[in-house]
């Protein structure tokens, strides 16, 4: 440190080397504090032999200097942050104190952006006032920011309780010996159920909803099948309660449902006739809707099993059961089961493929031996699907339509000798042309109704 030269002599030199001798004291003692923590902070006392520095960690009621980069008288039993720049003042012999170096650059450097200065715990600025923080406040701040740190704490205790840790989470799991079964497992327990003496008519109810969702997978079904279930669902069919009989009976259509393999091993079992015997003995309305769902998925595309169907008496059955039923509900479904077999026995030869289907030929032979149109004809169904034109709905006075059509082959003469069937026709073809005229002017192309007038339009252009 460079000191100013002046003329001096006496007691006036002997103070000076005296103070200078203080000051490079004070330098030496100001350099050890840099090296010590950030927070600690330097007291002079006053004592007889003169000031005495010391340093100490607790602010208690000292009166701590807040330094600035402008140099500010420091009075004995002061303390002031480590770092700072204290000096012995040559013309006055008072102490100053002001930023150290480090502490000035980083002074330097917020004010150029616009922050607060912070030299050390002990040494920061309030946000509004730009006034410093008395220890009184900085300890009122530490008493907040322990009491807010223990609502924290309080708070994710509570949210911890209302939750279960994982690993007893993992433990409950494993004593429940949860597993995941298979569907095959699955039937397999169902058919342990069914089979039960203890098990309920409800339960097995719930037994064959279960299986009826499951039997829709094409391998469940015929899964089904080779465990003895097909066994059990035609018993079902056998019941006297007529919640079994129709709950069987949906599960035995959905599992013939375009599954070829069921289909043969149906018939191997007997189930064409036990739910042909069904249809004709059964009152309930509900079961014998279920039971032409099951023999239809039977029939369908299964020459074999049509040819068994006729020669069990399966057209007589259906045309004693289309007498009766006055809703309207069976006789459609009995005249698109008929509607099906006539259309696919005439489109086979061309939907099947020599080359690709090696069976073509045994099909073909198969489908000759139906000899479904002669059965038509001689059951009297020629004069019982134009009655379905007499509905009121649209939809079963398609299929009747349809179902005349396909069959216009066979009873052709027939058709032309019934007057009530002429002139149903004539009123139809008036009611749906003037639909039909009324969706066009809408702006409606090709609509439902149209279709139905060009249906009319076929028949009787055959009939002529």
């Amino acid at each position: 440190m460079r000191l100013a030269c002046c003329r001096v002599g006496g007691a006036s030199f002997s103070r000076f080397i005296l103070a200078a001798v203080l000051l490079l004291h004070r330098c030496h003692i100001a350099s050890s504090l840099q090296q010590r923590s950030e927070g600690a902070l330097t007291v002079v006392k006053n004592t007889e032999d003169g000031d005495e520095e010391a340093t100490v960690d607790d602010v208690g009621d000292l009166e701590v200097v807040q330094p600035s980069e402008q140099w500010q008288t420091l009075k004995p039993g002061q303390a002031v942050p480590a770092g700072s720049h204290v000096r012995l003042n040559m013309q006055t012999g008072e102490r100053e104190v002001r930023l150290g170096e480090e502490q000035l650059k980083y002074w330097t450097q917020k004010h150029r952006c616009g922050c607060q200065l912070n030299t050390s715990s002990f040494n920061m600025e309030k946000e509004d006032a730009g006034t410093s923080f008395s220890p009184d406040e900085l300890k009122r701040a530490m008493r907040k920011i322990k009491e807010d740190t223990s609502k924290d704490t309080n708070h994710q205790d509570s949210v911890a309780s209302k939750y279960r840790p994982l690993e007893e989470l993992k433990r409950d799991m494993a004593q429940l010996d949860m597993l995941v079964e298979t569907d095959v497992q699955i039937m397999r327990r169902l058919l342990d159920q069914f089979n039960s003496s203890n098990t309920t008519t409800e339960q097995r109810l719930s037994i064959l909803l279960e299986l009826e969702y499951l039997v829709h997978q094409v391998d469940n079904a015929q899964t089904l099948c080779s465990m003895g279930g097909l066994q059990f669902i035609l018993e079902g069919l056998n019941s006297s309660d007529i919640r079994l009989q129709e709950s069987s009976a949906f599960v035995l259509g959905s599992a013939l449902a375009s599954n070829p393999a069921v289909q043969v091993r149906a018939v191997e079992s007997g189930a064409l006739q036990t739910l042909l015997t069904t249809l004709a003995n059964v009152q309930s309305f509900g079961v014998k809707k279920k039971v032409l769902f099951a023999v239809g998925s039977l029939l369908r595309h299964f020459p074999y099993a049509q040819r068994h169907f006729l020669s069990h008496g399966g057209l007589q059955i259906l045309s004693e059961l289309f007498r009766a039923d006055g809703s309207g509900i069976l006789r459609t479904r009995i005249v698109t089961m008929l509607y099906d077999m006539i259309s696919e026995k005439e489109l086979m030869p061309q939907a099947l493929d020599p080359v690709q289907d090696p069976s073509h030929e045994e099909r073909l032979r198969q489908y000759s031996e139906v000899s479904l149109q002669g059965e038509l004809l001689e059951k009297g169904w020629c004069s019982l699907v134009p009655q379905l034109l007499q509905s009121t709905e649209h939809d079963y006075r398609e299929k009747a339509l349809l179902a005349l059509l396909v069959m216009a082959s066979v009873c052709l003469d027939q058709y032309r000798l019934d007057s009530s069937l002429l002139d149903s026709l004539l009123v139809l073809r008036l009611q749906y042309q003037e639909m039909a005229q009324s969706e066009m002017f809408l702006g409606e192309e090709n609509s439902y109704f149209t279709e139905i007038v060009e249906l009319i339009d076929a028949l009787q252009v055959k009939m002529k």
